[in-house]
């Protein structure tokens, strides 16, 4: 893939918005604010970071994306779309019967997927033994997971982490879109997990912050990852429903569709 400008990232992720709330709008299900926050860290990856091939996704040199947040699949389809996975229209079908694009990512159904997600907490183990297995082959590919902060109250997140240290998988970098609202509120009211970062350091990884909604400071996050012994995580801070004001920062929108009615007036809010 080539690399692109951030003003080219930005055009792309502004376009990734807009699909993500009409296909959600046509399933009439789905989750829409953690779609809307994560949409600008899975475009810097796919269009900038990740070495990945649309027409061959099972390529041997490629990098692995792991989507732990499974609820968060209609921004990565959004991207994969654009990217060159499979035809845009293709976004319309989002969790109709018979459509690969189910209501969390299923590799069954849609090359490009390295493993179906859904059950929280689980993608990053995933993410911990493909790091693992390369490493032991002795092969470049790098290895990246993306969690949503809620997420971080499971426990299996932090075996995977005291893992990932202990083999030194510094080929694992590890993103936390940080939105501050889960299903039933604000992440500090239902169980809260900070400081994040002193936690990750005390597990013995690398730690970068960043504005996660902030196209230049993710592309420059990315390029501080070091790559060495250590794994990495990105901290991303970033809004709940990013581009629609109504709905920034609301932890209803974690898993509900934007009615038809509602559309419009978002799309105009995406656009500016």
């Amino acid at each position: 893939m080539k690399k692109h400008s951030p003003s080219e990232l930005k055009t792309i992720a502004r376009q990734c918005r807009i699909d993500i709330v009409q296909m959600l709008a046509a399933a009439g299900s789905g989750h829409t604010g953690g779609s809307l926050s994560s949409i600008d860290l899975l475009v810097v990856l796919y269009f900038n970071i990740l070495n990945h091939d649309p027409n061959h996704p099972s390529w041997p040199e490629r990098d692995y994306f792991i989507l732990s947040a499974g609820h968060l699949c209609p921004a990565l389809y959004a991207v994969m779309a654009h990217a060159g996975y499979f035809p845009k229209e293709t976004l319309m079908t989002l969790r109709q019967l018979g459509s690969p694009l189910q209501g969390h990512p299923s590799h069954i159904h849609l090359p490009g997927i390295e493993t179906s997600t859904g059950s929280l907490g689980q993608g990053i183990n995933v993410g911990v033994g493909v790091a693992l297995g390369l490493k032991m082959e002795k092969k470049p590919n790098r290895t990246f997971v993306l969690m949503g902060d809620g997420e971080q109250e499971e426990g299996s997140v932090w075996e995977a982490a005291m893992a990932a240290s202990h083999y030194k998988l510094g080929n694992l970098v590890g993103i936390v879109d940080l939105n501050g609202q889960q299903q039933n509120g604000p992440t500090k009211e239902i169980m809260d997990s900070s400081p994040l970062s002193a936690k990750y350091q005390a597990f013995g990884w690398d730690v970068i912050e960043c504005n996660g909604n902030d196209i230049q400071e993710v592309l420059d996050v990315f390029a501080a990852v070091r790559f060495g012994n250590r794994p990495t995580v990105i901290l991303a801070k970033t809004t709940m429903g990013k581009g629609v004001p109504a709905w920034e920062n609301d932890y209803s929108w974690h898993g509900k569709a934007p009615k038809k009615e509602e559309v419009e007036e978002s799309l105009r809010s995406i656009k500016g």
